[in-house]
């Protein structure tokens, strides 16, 4: 049986991070932090009570980000990240099954590695390979 890679963070576009981040604030209590340019401005979501790793503290339960609406990026909808072990290998997988990976993968750093793909009904979805640090503070838990 082939192993189920489990969805663990979704993403969404924002036009001006700080109105997006002030509505789910306002509407959902989630818990927002701005990062600077050096991480593409992107927004790091707590829809949770998080560990001193940043993990979920309720199994089953994501955390997300908001990123900055560009005119180069395709497909910026809402979407969800799935973590794999091999994320070379999840790109083969993707394009043999019919997807189109989108550019290589990219190091986030102290994340791990990350791209985005579309698969077979124009959805877009981003692969992650957690970084060692990352899975060894999860074999912790």
């Amino acid at each position: 049986m082939k192993t189920m890679n489990p969805v663990v963070h979704f993403e969404m576009p924002a036009e001006d991070r700080k109105r997006m981040s002030d509505f789910y604030t306002k509407v959902f209590g989630w818990q927002t932090q701005m990062l600077g340019e050096d991480m593409g401005n992107y927004v790091v979501v707590n829809t949770t009570e998080t560990d001193e790793n940043g993990s979920p503290k309720k199994p089953g339960i994501i955390n997300g980000g908001f990123y900055m609406k560009t005119d180069d990026m395709p497909a910026q909808y809402p979407s969800v990240v799935i973590a794999v072990n091999d994320i070379e290998a999840s790109i083969k997988e993707v394009n043999a099954a019919g997807g189109k990976v989108l550019g290589e993968p990219m190091e986030i750093p102290g994340i791990g590695l990350y791209v985005s793909f579309f698969d077979t009904e124009g959805n877009r979805v981003s692969l992650l390979q957690p970084s060692m640090k990352e899975m060894t503070n999860k074999k912790k838990e």
